[in-house]
């Protein structure tokens, strides 16, 4: 061998050894999970997806999504009636990433013959499902009626039996969020509209009895959701100018972040508005937040107030991330879901 060619030799060794080094560290940045697609989901039956919540079926073996089925497409409502008499759509995944359309909750408790059925949360104690569902009861062209945040157990997450109506802080009451704290007490907080909309809370030693706490935050906001993420507590409210995050180390003193997510226009397909009420879904260390967002209501160019496009609601999934105290997201990345079955992932508590 030359004495130029042995230079040329020890010259390309180690830009090849570098390469390998850059395709591997190009490989492990990309994160574990399927793709989402954008937007995640849309109903197929009102095209108005809306307030989502995730629980795995240990009996399907399928993540399920429970949801507001507004009627966005109802050509015949007056007013505001196309928020009201909705049904809760079920959406059903394997992944996290990918569903479909299931059906609408069999829910049991209708005494009257027209009413309305938001927001649910679901949380799974000793095999039985729960849900904290706000019912307004009726159909209405307004906002001024009562609403009440009932009780439903489900041994399927798809029939559910009416237990009680919740005695909280008034008849105006709306969106709860439910969590069980270290001491095996349970945990509500719902927004209270009697009071500027502020955040109330509960507790229950059991999930059928509760008993009202009173002012959780005064904040005016809507559809808390609290979690326990990178070794403290959270709180997401609805702030309609995006999500604002609370931090706690307690679940009693909550302190604001300066940031709110989803305040920004994203620039994915049916995701250029603000987003809105959210879930959670923390698996291992890493955290999903799923939300709903209305696609002609993107500030760049909105659609006709009370069209069909403005009303169409979608739900979208963005990961979480945490820095220095905060969380931030960046809805326009790609989401790279990789959800944990419960019975495999530490409590985080």
């Amino acid at each position: 061998m030359n004495s130029s060619l042995a230079y040329l030799l020890l010259f390309l060794l180690p830009l090849s050894a570098l390469a390998q080094k850059t395709s591997v560290t190009s490989t492990q940045k990309k994160p574990a999970g399927k793709l989402a697609p954008k937007p995640l989901y849309q109903d197929p039956v009102y095209d108005g997806a809306a307030d989502p919540v995730i629980i795995w079926n240990k009996k399907a073996k399928k993540w399920f999504m429970l949801y507001t089925n507004r009627r966005a497409t109802d050509s015949t409502a007056k007013g505001v009636t196309w928020v009201h008499g909705t049904r809760i759509g079920i959406a059903t995944s394997r992944d996290g990433a990918h569903w479909t359309y299931r059906d609408t909750a069999n829910i049991d408790y209708r005494p009257k013959a027209g009413y309305t059925h938001w927001a649910p949360d679901v949380v799974e104690d000793k095999g039985i499902y729960h849900m904290f569902l706000t019912y307004v009861p009726g159909v209405f062209t307004d906002w001024n009626h009562p609403r009440n945040i009932l009780h439903l157990t489900s041994k399927d997450l798809l029939n559910w039996h009416y237990e009680a109506t919740l005695p909280l802080a008034n008849d105006k009451v709306i969106d709860a969020s439910v969590y069980q704290m270290v001491n095996g007490m349970w945990r509500m907080w719902y927004n209270n509209e009697k009071d500027g909309k502020s955040i109330y809370y509960a507790d229950s030693p059991d999930l059928y009895h509760w008993q009202d706490k009173g002012l959780a935050l005064k904040e005016r906001g809507e559809g808390p959701k609290v979690f326990w993420w990178k070794a403290q507590y959270w709180m997401i409210i609805d702030k309609w100018q995006g999500l604002a995050v609370y931090s706690s180390t307690d679940l009693v003193n909550w302190k604001a972040q300066p940031e709110r997510l989803l305040e920004a226009p994203g620039t994915g397909r049916d995701d250029q508005a603000i987003g809105g009420h959210c879930d959670v879904v923390v698996s291992g260390d890493r955290a999903y937040l799923y939300y709903f967002t209305h696609p002609g209501r993107a500030k760049a160019k909105p659609a006709p107030e009370n069209s069909t496009a403005a009303k169409r609601s979608v739900i979208q999934v963005t990961e979480l991330r945490y820095l220095r105290g905060r969380i931030t997201c960046d809805r326009n990345a790609p989401t790279y879901v990789k959800l944990l079955r419960p019975e495999k992932q530490i409590s985080g508590y």
